[in-house]
């Protein structure tokens, strides 16, 4: 798991042990705000949603209670049980989310192409989130403004998109220089909204009652067709356990387990029955319960306070967008995008702008597209649902084939969560004809396009293998022609360690030259977040006439700094001097043809994907003076 001591500005003097404390207290105010933002703000809309939304139900006192208990035990067994107990234990060595459990399933099974497929999609449904997140958490919290008077109605959708202007705007800076707020932030909200509750509970006490899980079945007896309908605003409640596992590899489990249990569960539970209490006593309530439970004098500081909250959920989901963004493009997903590293001291602090703008786009248009949240209700919720569907599955076959866990114990946990899981999964693909068609579209295109990338890099490697020279051939060749060598260290990157660098034929037919050393090199991305011995990194093997061969090896959460790796080389015969060194890299301009491999409309959409990627001489840290690059015509 990377270092985080840095992050949080740990002290060296301070004795080990009271150092320890010290750096659990800072990680656990620093993961209260990154992970728990999403979940923690889903108490603006989750239990309207449930009274007042497309498929609710009336406030009733056993609505109420049934509601609750559902809400209650969602909680407890999904985020407490599935997610904090069981899931967080699926870490790719300290690196958690659905692409790090894909990858750790694909190491297990022989023939697993499947289920990393399954994660995959997984994680294109995770952009989707990325979308509807951060609009439905401002426009929960801008709504607020209705409740305390009709005049600024007018102004809510104008408010929001400023909102989201701005937050995406700012993401270029990093999380760095504000992410030591927000923990204090949410820290305050989760303070603020237990408040509520309990000033709530105060009045109606026999909401209590609603621990019982028999209230949960008597309101399906009671509702039948139409409280299954209501699981699917129950679940808006659990929307942010995901983001648990996949923070893991900033905080550690520890800091996420003790905020929960301490903090963020209780809070969440106070407030959710708080508003279920003003519902018993004021059922018309239901129409924004969250905010008719704040007093009169506190109602515009609650919504600062939301809007706050609201934007920092929305930060943990977009900085989660980027993460992921990386991770695909390392595993050969995605085309190289532009990728800037916005802390020296944090790992994972990155921002991808073509996402950033992509997600701002999508961001706004929902918002003006859907107009309330309880309408953007309607679409959350089936990307997730999906999501944790495919985490319970994957998370089967590594307990049974990882852990070697019997066989009786590894179904019967995962077959108690792929129940629930389907009937959430159930009851929010009836929300696909009221806006759950656009999250699974986008997570569909996005797969689309990663799977394509996917075939069309291997299309183009066979394509680049067949014209190419084998190395072998080569070199006997060269010894038998006199070419001149001049001084200096050349590095030609290429994918095919055993063929002739097309740069390389190409530089020697049109200059006649070669230098004194000549470094073939290729990089590799293992699945495995970070290499744990240094060691590895850079392999290296002799050959005749000058010539090495040299593989580097990244995890797909590392910043692929080529010159940096080839500094570290300490071997007799070869030294990387950064004022000597030459980097030649193939620039290939793809032709979409009918040639076997990819239709020539995928072949096609290869081509622009290709000539929309980002630099190569910055994605690998080329120092761009030091870089010669070399064309070639391919047919896919």
């Amino acid at each position: 798991m990377p270092a985080v001591a840095d992050s949080v500005g740990l002290p060296a003097v301070l004795p080990a042990s009271q150092g320890r404390r010290r750096r659990l207290g800072l990680l656990c105010l620093a993961s209260l705000g990154i992970v728990y933002g999403d979940i923690g703000t889903s108490p603006l809309y989750a239990m309207r949603e449930c009274f007042y939304g497309q498929h609710a139900v009336p406030p009733t006192h056993a609505n109420v209670l049934g509601v609750l208990s559902l809400i209650l035990w969602s909680l407890v067994l999904i985020i407490s049980v599935k997610y904090l107990i069981l899931i967080l234990r699926a870490d790719n060595r300290g690196e958690g989310g659905i692409l790090a459990l894909a990858t750790l399933v694909n190491d297990v099974l022989r023939h697993g192409k499947f289920f990393f497929l399954l994660g995959l999609f997984g994680a294109a449904l995770l952009y989707a989130d990325g979308m509807i997140t951060p609009a439905i958490s401002v426009m929960g919290a801008i709504e607020g403004l209705h409740v305390a008077t009709p005049f600024f109605d007018p102004y809510v959708l104008p408010i929001a998109v400023v909102i989201l202007i701005v937050l995406f705007f700012f993401q270029s800076r990093g999380t760095t220089r504000v992410g030591s707020v927000f923990g204090p932030i949410t820290m305050l909200w989760f303070i603020a909204i237990s408040l509520l509750g309990i000033q709530q509970i105060i009045r109606a006490p026999e909401v209590l009652a609603a621990i019982n899980p028999i209230h949960g079945f008597e309101f399906f007896m009671i509702n039948g067709f139409r409280g299954f309908l209501v699981l699917g605003a129950v679940f808006l409640v659990v929307t942010g356990g995901e983001a648990l596992y996949a923070d893991i590899g900033h905080f550690g489990t520890t800091p996420i387990r003790l905020n929960w249990f301490a903090i963020v569960l209780p809070a969440l539970t106070l407030n959710y029955f708080g508003q279920g209490a003003l519902l018993l006593v004021q059922p018309e309530a239901a129409v924004n319960p969250f905010y008719r439970m704040a007093p009169s004098w506190a109602l515009y500081p609650m919504v600062v306070l939301a809007t706050a909250a609201a934007v920092i959920a929305s930060q943990a989901i977009i900085s989660g967008a980027f993460s992921l963004t990386m991770q695909a493009i390392q595993l050969g997903y995605c085309p190289r995008l532009k990728v800037i590293y916005t802390s020296a001291r944090i790992i994972g602090q990155i921002y991808v702008p073509v996402v950033n703008w992509g997600l701002m786009i999508a961001c706004i248009a929902l918002v003006l597209g859907f107009r309330t949240s309880s309408n953007l209700a309607a679409a959350y919720g089936v990307a997730i649902t999906t999501t944790m569907l495919i985490t319970t599955i994957l998370f089967y076959i590594v307990a049974r084939h990882r852990w070697h866990w019997p066989a009786a114990a590894a179904l019967t946990i995962a077959a108690f969560f792929i129940t629930i899981d389907l009937a959430f999964f159930g009851a929010n693909m009836l929300k696909v004809a009221h806006g759950g068609w656009f999250p699974l579209l986008v997570s569909a295109s996005i797969l689309f396009f990663m799977l394509t990338w996917r075939k069309g890099r291997h299309v183009l490697r066979s394509r680049l293998s067949e014209i190419c020279l084998p190395l072998d051939a080569f070199l006997p060749d060269l010894k038998s022609q006199s070419t001149r060598r001049v001084p200096g260290t050349a590095v030609y990157m290429s994918g095919n360690r055993f063929g002739t660098p097309l740069a390389l034929l190409h530089n020697l037919k049109h200059n006649k030259v070669l230098h004194e050393q000549v470094v073939l090199l290729t990089v590799r991305t293992e699945e495995v977040p970070y290499l744990a011995k240094a060691k590895d990194r850079v392999a290296l093997e002799k050959l005749d006439e000058g010539f090495w061969r040299a593989q580097i090896h990244f995890g797909f959460m590392e910043k692929p700094d080529v010159p940096d790796a080839l500094e570290s080389v300490k071997h007799a015969g070869l030294r990387f001097d950064p004022m000597r060194t030459t980097y030649f890299i193939g620039r290939e301009t793809i032709l979409a043809t009918r040639k076997r491999g990819l239709s020539s409309w995928r072949g096609s959409i290869f081509a622009w994907m290709t000539r929309n990627a980002g630099d190569v001489t910055s994605y690998f840290c080329l120092p761009p003076n030091g870089v010669v690059e070399l064309g070639a015509r391919v047919e896919v």
